[in-house]
């Protein structure tokens, strides 16, 4: 009832906070929340803003789009990113390292709802895009978010998208042997309509174990995550069958606007210390699932916070330092 109440009578503030002299990345934002975002971030006085995009022919056209809709030029730029790929992760980053005078601002917005079983790189998809691939690279990102801090006297913002649905995620492979959660998770013939509702809970366990390897206060980047609501976007595109209408009277019903949920993003990432390792919702501070703060949670989280980093180290050495020390 709490979440129904929420999205229906929570109203979420249109953003006004400049972003003057600043350099965003906003991952998935050819399209949906991502898209009215980066369209945000254009109109509030941003210097650049990536469009990190798997297909550059959408980016170029999201491009023009918010440059009709804000009439702002020269500030909008199209990078690739394919999150199914490691290595695109690792490029994209070094490519930030090198070509960005500063980075201010990361949205990880990307992420696919698949009802079929496919494998990217060593995990299910899913797996892959919504939860290795995306700290992956938000892990590459943090020395240049560092630096920034330090260059510019500021305090940059990572968020990381997440959901609601998270409270209702089904997760009876926590109970795996140690150091195998993520192998069972990878045995097919699963239910895939759970796979998303648990990417985003690991997607909330990892923000957490993120900021608890550093106090807030050693650590000049704000990491939070945020919930941008029941939306109209592109994640259930997937969706077949029965699922599907009711998914699209659901829309009809309940869904705010694409351009209200973009608000959302847009005000996670202007936040300061005080959400950090935090959950948003509805552009206000919220506690996650019951789950994920009781004590079994903390023992899972800490399970797969380790797995997470096997990974990870695996696909780039010492990628996980800045987090240590």
């Amino acid at each position: 009832m709490l979440l129904l109440f929420r999205q229906l009578f929570a109203s979420v503030p249109k953003p006004n906070t400049s972003y003057a002299g600043k350099t965003v990345i906003v991952t998935g934002s050819n399209v949906g929340l991502g898209l009215e975002a980066a369209r945000h971030f254009t109109s509030l006085g941003a210097s650049t803003v990536i469009l990190a995009v798997r297909s550059i022919s959408k980016g170029n056209a999201a491009k023009e789009d918010i440059e009709t809709s804000t009439g702002v030029k020269n500030v909008v730029q199209v990078w690739h990113l394919d999150m199914s790929s490691y290595q695109s992760v690792i490029d994209f980053a070094a490519r930030a390292e090198k070509e960005l005078a500063r980075l201010d601002t990361v949205v990880l917005n990307a992420g696919i709802g698949p009802m079929k079983w496919e494998v990217f790189e060593q995990d299910e998809s899913t797996l892959t895009v919504n939860v290795v691939s995306t700290f992956l690279l938000a892990l590459a990102l943090l020395p240049k978010l560092k630096s920034t801090a330090t260059t510019f006297s500021t305090r940059p913002n990572l968020t990381v998208v997440g959901s609601e649905m998270h409270f209702f995620a089904r997760f009876p492979e926590k109970n795996a042997p140690e150091g195998q959660i993520f192998k069972t998770l990878n045995v097919e013939n699963q239910d895939m309509r759970e796979r998303y509702n648990l990417s985003k809970l690991l997607v909330m366990l990892f923000v957490r174990a993120m900021v608890d390897q550093k106090a807030v206060s050693q650590m000049p980047v704000t990491i939070n995550c945020v919930c941008p609501g029941f939306c109209h976007s592109e994640i259930a595109r997937e969706v077949t069958g029965p699922s599907k209408i009711v998914m699209i009277a659901m829309k009809a019903i309940f869904a705010r606007s694409t351009e209200a949920g973009g608000r959302t993003l847009f005000y996670a990432a202007s936040q300061g210390s005080e959400t950090h390792g935090k959950f948003l919702i509805n552009c206000r501070v919220s506690d996650p699932s019951p789950f994920v703060l009781s004590p079994e949670g903390g023992v899972v989280q800490k399970r797969v916070w380790n797995e997470l980093v096997t990974k990870v180290e695996a696909i780039k050495p010492g990628i996980t330092s800045d987090l240590k020390g």
